[in-house]
């Protein structure tokens, strides 16, 4: 079960995360700063209490003396009722800062998933990218917006509780505050600590993860190769690496709160041995000594919220580190700002500027290398006229599909340009070329629904006519109809309720409810019965006609009919010309033709 998981090695608070993720929150800015104003009055309110317990322990208690109570009991309910209001409203804020903060960076991480091109894809775990989009994110808003409310809170409250012990008393203020330097060391070693063992954590998290979609997403082939006992046990090894790393990371944690226990105990046991005598002395009243004692617990309580948040905000900032790493990716692809300006984005077309695109494609000079350094094409020269059927035929790993995935601009050319109509296809927005493009994969992947949304998927304002169109092109009208729902039947996962056929006729019918002027198919009838092929190859050649297409083909028998074939081999044209024409040289395409003509019929033979 293998996975891709990205070490980051940063071992301090990086500011500029958290300074990029403020700015990617900026539109809240309001919520945060009323947040952080609410949890002000909260923290300064709780500072007043222990002078209630001042004032009531030296007037009425040690006074002996009634007077006044009822109008302190009122001012100490009226105080009571306004913090009760002060925290139903951080509350409400808090969790609204939440929910949108998490909203806003799934929105931008999933906009960016739009736009990375396959390279990306290529490099990243489907595991590794969800775990991206949920748990880190989640992480991340949770710490933001009730860390906000906990470091606010315990700010007001620490320096509310510092002027009111210098004011009540200086020499106690300083006796209870001696404990803070070594507070400030201990916070400092414990930062790298526990962020190192919160990052080790997500590390694992991600493998996880990964493991989970894998197993999951390849049930069939664990099924058939009788792989379930190795599986838990590879799933084993992570999930005990998991259990040890989140040990180590619990019990530094745990180290860190008892030593902020153990310090503010201290200053409190300071404040009793020389409060305690300067109350036998008389130098200061039982109600000062009482408030003390309360405010040196208040002080160190903020201390020990905040040594929550802080070791929050290492986990918090190990899950930050991946989503910007997400968020901030610059793709491989990248249209220029005067194209953007001109003909708009994945997200704001501007189609009113877009050429008509006819269909001619000239490849010109193209070099293409993988970013592993594994080189496909070189030099590699060819020129399509407009409405031609292309069929590319070679050995797997001949550069077929890399042809086309360099025409349909899912990678760019090292080197040498590929020109549309005479146009340099980067100096037009990508969306350009796939808005004009239809694709059926050997592997045609459904989405959940129903039929009818999966046919409409590519053109989203396609009528019902265009639908049944479409279907009747590609012949799967009439065993759409037969189902209990017809168009409204649901798919299932992936298309998983339908045979392969099936999906692969919806896949064509999608294709052409979209009208393309660029048509590609990449071994659409390979894993497809016989008799789905049979009806496909009937409706193939009214489907591409007029338009520009390109053919990778498996079964040689389906491309008989295309204007030109070429074969490949080494990234490099070895043959071409139409199929009488290969026929007739005797080269490399009449002995794959001649051999796999042989094979079909031994088989028909052979029942």
């Amino acid at each position: 079960m293998p996975s891709e998981v990205v070490v980051l090695e940063n071992e301090k608070i990086d500011i500029t995360i958290w300074r990029n993720f403020l700015e990617l929150v900026k539109n809240h800015k309001r919520d945060f700063i009323l947040l952080a104003i609410i949890m002000v009055f909260v923290g300064a309110l709780d500072s007043v209490f222990p002078l209630f317990t001042k004032y009531a322990i030296d007037n009425f208690i040690v006074e002996k003396n009634l007077i006044g109570l009822n109008k302190f009991i009122k001012l100490f309910f009226i105080v009571i009722a306004f913090q009760g209001i002060n925290v139903y409203l951080f509350l409400a804020m808090g969790g609204k800062v939440e929910t949108n903060v998490s909203y806003d960076i799934r929105k931008k991480g999933f906009e960016k998933l739009q736009i990375l091109p396959l390279s990306y894809y290529d490099e990243k775990a489907v595991g590794w990218l969800m775990a991206r989009m949920t748990s880190d994110i989640n992480g991340i808003s949770e710490t933001l917006s009730w860390g906000i409310v906990d470091f606010a809170w315990g700010l007001a409250m620490m320096l509310a509780v510092v002027i009111a012990m210098f004011r009540l008393n200086a020499k106690l203020a300083l006796i209870a505050l001696t404990v803070v330097p070594p507070l400030a060391i201990a916070s400092a070693y414990f930062q790298n600590k526990i962020l190192k063992a919160q990052r080790e954590v997500r590390n694992v998290n991600s493998k996880i993860t990964a493991a989970y979609n894998e197993d999951i997403s390849g049930a069939m082939t664990t099924k058939t190769l009788v792989r379930e006992e190795i599986n838990l046990e590879e799933f084993k090894e992570i999930t005990e690496e998991m259990k040890q790393k989140s040990i180590r990371a619990t019990i530094v944690s745990s180290l860190y709160f008892p030593i902020i226990l153990v310090l503010g105990s201290i200053g409190t046991a300071l404040v009793l041995n020389s409060g305690g005598k300067d109350v036998i002395q008389g130098t200061i009243s039982y109600g000062t000594m009482a408030a003390f004692i309360a405010y040196t617990a208040q002080f160190f309580e903020p201390v020990r919220q905040l040594a929550v948040v802080f070791a929050e905000i290492q986990g918090a900032q190990a899950s930050a580190e991946r989503v910007f790493s997400l968020i901030n990716e610059v793709p491989d692809i990248i249209d220029s700002e005067d194209v953007v300006n001109e003909y708009g984005d994945f997200f704001t077309p501007k189609k009113e500027n877009w050429p008509e695109i006819k269909g001619e494609i000239e490849f010109r000079n193209v070099d293409f290398a993988y970013k592993n350094g594994e080189k496909v094409l070189e030099n590699f020269n060819l020129k399509v006229k407009p409405g031609e059927t292309i069929a590319l035929v070679g050995e797997t790993g001949s550069g077929k599909s890399t042809i086309v995935n360099l025409l349909c601009r899912f990678y760019e050319p090292t080197s040498g340009e590929i020109l549309i109509d005479g146009i340099d296809y980067k100096t037009m927005p990508q969306i350009w070329i796939h808005d004009n493009l239809g694709y059926v994969l050997q592997a045609p992947h459904l989405f959940s629904g129903t039929i009818k949304d999966n046919i409409k998927y590519g053109h989203l304002d396609a009528t019902d006519l265009e639908i049944i169109k479409a279907s009747k092109l590609v012949n799967s009208h009439n065993f759409i109809m037969k189902m209990e729902k017809g168009y409204d039947t649901n798919v299932g996962e992936g298309g998983n309720l339908l045979s392969t056929g099936q999906k692969q006729l919806i896949s064509f019918a999608r294709a052409i409810v979209k009208n393309p002027k660029i048509f590609v198919l990449d071994e659409a009838t390979s894993s497809i019965d016989t008799e789905t092929e049979m009806i496909i190859q009937k409706t193939i050649e009214n489907v591409l006609e007029g338009k520009t297409s390109f053919v990778i083909a498996h079964r040689l028998s389906t491309i008989k009919n295309a204007d030109r074939i070429l074969v490949i081999k080494d990234g490099k044209i070895i043959e071409e010309g139409n199929h009488r024409e290969l026929i007739k040289e005797k080269g490399y395409y009449y002995n794959l033709y001649t051999n796999q003509f042989i094979e079909e019929k031994n088989k028909e033979v052979l029942g």
